[in-house]
Order: structure tokens, then C-alpha cells, then sequence
């Protein structure tokens, strides 16, 4: 197998399936339908697929349709829907953490200096890791104790930027963020797997109500693409990817993005492709994507568009201009008339160069369209080979905690212990006033004990 077929015999050439893409299109045109075809595709050839259930709709891959099931992986946030996804706050990092916070760029740099401290052996708590938001909430409230010490090795420090983050952290946990941090922590190359027969895992992430936090869906998507471009190794030019990352509702991971995240996405995208990773953005307009990543995605589908208003139209217009024409096909005027499950397609070629536009009807996918019930979730869930690794393990958090407080106390205990005995030194100094003329104390400015 060397091509996915999407319709008329026109398919994405597997060798070049890591140049990354784009699929877009108005809701109600056929965009998931889409993306259940190529996750199968890639399943078929041994290619493992993660991608975002938004809607619940993808899940039905487990189930047959026209044809059969595929083997599918269900994760979840919340536990609920599937397995438990888990990190701990130092491994997702202070940049996408910022992010995920809200935090301004002076609030941001107080958060690089919390992990910058713990990352320094010399420092009260180094090589301490915070693993979840109470250990995070227990690291910012021990820097304002030493906020005098931060501020003369790590610079400035201020009350008002630690108050800040303290409060976004609780704006956080209303949101249900603090779901994501705890353990047992996820390895990202779980999701690499095949099964007997030779099929790529699917790997669906329950979405719906991840949604409801938009930035925390965002953050939460970018770094497993971070953790993928970390763990896995180069890999150079191969026949297929290695995994295939659909990001649904892609617009979540761009706005109000600030210029060091954006920078990150960038690198990332430009980056992942040597690890054996493949990209695919699913969004309504091109629009959506910032030009510098819209010109790296080689592969794209596009569905019909509205063109309503004037935002509108000039989506019609970037989409139409960012295809290599074809003579044959008016794209500007397609885009707008094309019925549901049309699409215009542009696949990269040998060589790399895209091909022309073509219009295409996508075929139908094999397994069920539309949303498994609950019951064929569960028994995916309970027949999953990982449950027994990721299965909530009750108590290790409570004492991974218990541990950290107990430094954190340590700490605490020896610095006031410190302090106590500066303070009890400078008052056993006598003043030079009350020294005689010749005393070898009248003639220093020294606050430290004489030697002994």
C-alpha cells in the first residue's frame, strides 16, 4: 500500500504523509467524515493515528459499518471516557504552562524562575518536581518567603506578579485544568502501536468536554506534540510515518497565542516531520493558520465554504490561492458550490511537488459513521492492554504530595533556623562606638562573627 485513497482514485502518497496538512471546510460539509477516512487509511497501513474526538463522532471506528472495525484507543482527561492522560506540571514546562495560565510576559518570567530555582542543585529546593497544581501552588507560595534571595541571583520577583499566578491557577482549577497533572504520567510512545494484524492504533481523545476549556485544549494538544518532537528519535526519510497527529479545531491552538509560543508551534511543525511525525490542522478556514505553518502544510482537502461575509470571502479567495491550479476546475468558484462530502484536493507528489487541484467525492468510510454507544466504549476501554498501566491508582498522589510538603517543611525549618542565628550574631556584635579606639572590631563594618 502505498496511497490512501480519499475518492476518484485520488489518494495522499504515504512517503510523503509527514509534509504535514491542512482539511477545512464549513461545518456540516463533511470534514469528520474526512478524517475518519484517512485515520482508516493510516490504520490499514500500519500508520498509528491520534486525533481529537470533538464531537464523538470518530469513535465509531470501533465499530463495523460498511465494512469492519478498526482497533481503537480511547483516552480522556477526565477518566471518564477512556484511559487517564496525566503529566506532571515539570514536564509540560513553563512556556506552554504560561500559556495554559494566562500569564503576561512578566508573570511568565516569575514562572521560568520557579523552575529555573528547582532546576538549580545549589538552591533550597533543588532537584524537587512539582508534579501537579498543589505542589505548583506549594513552590509559588515558598518564593515569596524567598523572594529576597530569588530576586539577587534570578532577578526581580514581585508579590503582585506571585499573587497573579496564584489566581490564575484558581481560575485554572475552576476550569477543570488540574485534571491534567498527576501520575500515573502518560508516555506518548504508547501511542505508537499496531495490532496482530498489522493495523495502526487509533487513538481517539475523548474532546467534548475538553472543549468547554479552550485554552486548556489547546496547551494540553501542543504539548503532546512537544513530547513527541522530545522522545521520539530522528528518523530521517521513511516510506510512512511513524504517527499521524490530527489537531481538530486547530484555530484554539493559535489564538492569542504570544510571540514565544508561536515561535514554539513553528518549530515544532518545521521540526516533527525528521521524527516520523505527520501533522494534519482541521479547521473551517485557512484563515485560521498562520502563514508561516500554512506554508508547510503540503497536503490539503478543503470542503465547500460559506462565502457570507467579508471574512468569508477572503478565506474563499487564500484557500483558492494556496492550490496549484488546474485548468479545468474554476477553484475559487468550486469551493462555494461544492455540495457535502465534495472536496478539492492537493496531495504532494514525487518529488514533493503538489499535485494539481482535483474536485473529488470522498468515499465512504469503512467502519460505522457516527458515535459508538457507551457500552461498546467500555468494553474497549476494559480490552485495552494499557488499563492495567494506566488504571487510576488511588493514594500514590496523596503521598507523592505528602513527600514534597515534608521538603518544603525541611526547608522552611532550616532557613528560619538560619536566619535565628544572623539575627542572634549581629546582636552579640558590639557597636564600634562602644569599643575601645584601638579594638580591631571598632575599625570593621563586618556583620559576620569574628573568626574562631
Amino acid at each position: 500500500m502505498t496511497h490512501i485513497i480519499l475518492g476518484n482514485g485520488i489518494g495522499l502518497p504515504l512517503r510523503y504523509a509527514n509534509r504535514h496538512g491542512l482539511v477545512t471546510g464549513a461545518t456540516g460539509t463533511g470534514k469528520t467524515v474526512t478524517l475518519q477516512k484517512l485515520a482508516e487509511g493510516f490504520s490499514d497501513a500500519g500508520v498509528p493515528v491520534f486525533a481529537a474526538d470533538v464531537k464523538g463522532d470518530l469513535s465509531g471506528v470501533a465499530a463495523a459499518g460498511q465494512g469492519r472495525s478498526y482497533p481503537v484507543a480511547f483516552w480522556d482527561l477526565f477518566s471518564d471516557d477512556g484511559l487517564p492522560i496525566k503529566t506532571s506540571i515539570h514536564e509540560m514546562g513553563p512556556t506552554i504552562l504560561a500559556r495554559l495560565l494566562d500569564l503576561n510576559a512578566t508573570q511568565t518570567g516569575v514562572l521560568n524562575v520557579a523552575f529555573k530555582w528547582l532546576d538549580d542543585p545549589e538552591a533550597p529546593l533543588g532537584g524537587s518536581r512539582m508534579m501537579d497544581m498543589d505542589c505548583l501552588r506549594a513552590v509559588i507560595g515558598e518564593m515569596m518567603e524567598y523572594r529576597e534571595e530569588l530576586q539577587a541571583s534570578h532577578g526581580n520577583v514581585t508579590a503582585a506578579s506571585i499573587g497573579a499566578i496564584q489566581r490564575s491557577m484558581l481560575t485554572l482549577e475552576g476550569q477543570g485544568g488540574n485534571v491534567l497533572f498527576g501520575e500515573p504520567a502518560l508516555d506518548v510512545r504508547d501511542f505508537l502501536r499496531v495490532d496482530q494484524d498489522g493495523r495502526g492504533v487509533i487513538n481517539l481523545l475523548s474532546a467534548d468536554r475538553l472543549m468547554d476549556s479552550p485554552k486548556l485544549y489547546g496547551a494540553f494538544l501542543l504539548w503532546l506534540l512537544l513530547r513527541l518532537f522530545e522522545v521520539l528519535p530522528e528518523a530521517g526519510d521513511l516510506d510512512k510515518p511513524k504517527l499521524v497527529f490530527f489537531f481538530d479545531e486547530a484555530h484554539l491552538l493559535f489564538s492569542e497565542a504570544s510571540p514565544v509560543l508561536m515561535e514554539t508551534i513553528e518549530r515544532v511543525v518545521r521540526l516533527i516531520r525528521s521524527k516520523g511525525v505527520g501533522v494534519y490542522f482541521v479547521t473551517q478556514h485557512p484563515l485560521d493558520v498562520p502563514a508561516p505553518i500554512l506554508s508547510q502544510l503540503g497536503n490539503r482537502v478543503q470542503h465547500a465554504l460559506r462565502a457570507f461575509t467579508p471574512r468569508d470571502r477572503r478565506a474563499v479567495r487564500t484557500a483558492a490561492e494556496t492550490f496549484r491550479q488546474n485548468p479545468a476546475i474554476k477553484t475559487q468558484e468550486a469551493i462555494t458550490e461544492m455540495g457535502v462530502g465534495e472536496a478539492l484536493v492537493s496531495f504532494l507528489g514525487e518529488g514533493g511537488v503538489p499535485s494539481v487541484v482535483e474536485r473529488i467525492k470522498v468515499d465512504p468510510p469503512q467502519a460505522q459513521i457516527g458515535p459508538v454507544d457507551r457500552f461498546q466504549r467500555i468494553a474497549v476501554i476494559k480490552a485495552d492492554n494499557l488499563k492495567p498501566k494506566y488504571g487510576v491508582r488511588f493514594g500514590e498522589r496523596a503521598d507523592l504530595f505528602a513527600s514534597f510538603i515534608a521538603r518544603l517543611e525541611s526547608q522552611d525549618t532550616a532557613l528560619a533556623a538560619t536566619r535565628k542565628t544572623q539575627e542572634s550574631w549581629h546582636d552579640a556584635i558590639p557597636t564600634a562606638g562602644s569599643m575601645p579606639p584601638n579594638s580591631p572590631v571598632a575599625s570593621t563594618n563586618s556583620t559576620c562573627p569574628p573568626a574562631t
